[in-house]
């Protein structure tokens, strides 16, 4: 007989977290207050397996809070921040934030507790925020004394209020393709419009 291996087992924990955790999502999102049986149900599992995996709920908030972090880091990672055109990396990772923020908004909405994993993880991304915007304001996409952390605290209300267009999207009568308010694209190049231009014409444009 075959040697068992845990791999499988593995594979099965690994996905089975990860449907909790996109059920907790959904379901915490449309209400906060919402139980551990709740979730058990969105995620089509027994509540036992919600326990098995997350000893109370508490634990489950601050698990969906990681995971969706670490979601965010990589979405910024992804971006090339470190190598890409400035510009090209700004719209590439503003792109991939607001998708991000926008699947994991209640995740993301949780205050990280100090000295937590999650904490440590939004200082990087503050971090590497910071590094991307010295880097644009050397290439000259910002003012020479530009205040990086000011710009970086209005490119994250402008993401912010980008997000906020989402629900109110409506869908193109023909094919059903979704308009400029539900696009993280459209989106992200309306962001580093108004960052870098206000509310004055583009250079070029008139």
């Amino acid at each position: 007989m075959p040697a068992p291996t845990t791999r499988p087992l593995r594979a099965d924990a690994e996905r089975s977290v990860r449907v909790i955790l996109e059920a907790a999502e959904r379901v915490l999102a449309a209400d906060p207050a919402a139980s551990m049986e709740q979730i058990a149900e969105a995620a089509g599992v027994a509540r036992t397996t919600v326990h098995r995996r997350f000893a109370n709920r508490q634990a489950l908030v601050d698990a969906l809070a990681d995971s969706a972090v670490r979601q965010l880091r990589q979405a910024i990672e992804d971006g090339r921040p470190g190598t890409a055109p400035p510009l090209v990396a700004l719209h590439r990772i503003t792109a991939n934030v607001l998708r991000v923020k926008g699947a994991w908004s209640f995740a993301l909405g949780q205050p990280a507790e100090p000295g937590s994993a999650a904490a440590a993880a939004w200082d990087e991304v503050a971090a590497d925020c910071l590094e991307l915007l010295a880097r644009a304001r050397e290439g000259g996409l910002l003012a020479a004394d530009a205040d990086l952390d000011w710009v970086r605290r209005v490119y994250y209300a402008l993401i912010g209020e980008a997000l906020h267009e989402t629900p109110g999207a409506k869908e193109d009568s023909k094919d059903g393709a979704k308009d400029d308010a539900k696009d993280p694209d459209a989106l992200a190049t309306r962001v580093l419009d108004t960052l870098l231009y206000g509310a004055g014409p583009r250079p070029g444009k008139g």
